[in-house]
């Protein structure tokens, strides 16, 4: 081989190991960050190309997880500062807004399917009920399954 040709083979190397590298670290960032009642965006929503928004929701609260490309964000509600929950359904996608008590920006969960958008907010009403009614599940029960 020649110069050039092993210039471009180690060219093309390096690239797939660049491509292969941001392939594993897109796919570890979209993996279920928690165990339980876990929700993932749609990657072709706005948005969540990417890194899709995850919602988790437990019998004491409501977390809304961003991966990044370093890092993450996330926002929690506790059941208590639940105020009401919204589903805004499009052609093919819903968003889901839960509104806090103290009436701040609600968490805004776009672009998830219309199956889940119902189950989020079916979750989110049991767990109220049962939270005001004092039955409260300790945290860490089991989730009730998709």
């Amino acid at each position: 081989m020649s110069g050039e040709a092993d210039w471009l083979l180690w060219s093309l190397a390096a690239a797939a190991a660049v491509g292969c590298a941001l392939g594993w670290w897109v796919w570890r960032k979209g993996r279920p960050f928690a165990g339980g009642d876990v929700f993932h965006a749609s990657r072709i929503s706005a948005g969540n190309h990417l890194f899709p928004t995850q919602v988790l929701i437990t019998a004491t609260s409501v977390v809304q997880y961003t991966p990044r490309w370093l890092g993450r964000q996330e926002e929690t509600i506790h059941m208590a500062h639940i105020a009401s929950v919204k589903i805004d359904t499009g052609l093919l996608l819903s968003n889901v807004l839960i509104e806090t008590s103290g009436g701040v920006s609600p968490i805004a969960c776009h672009g998830h399917r219309k199956g889940d958008a119902v189950q989020m907010k079916n979750l989110i009403e049991r767990y109220q009920n049962d939270y005001y009614r004092g039955h409260a599940a300790p945290v860490g029960t089991e989730p009730i399954g998709r």
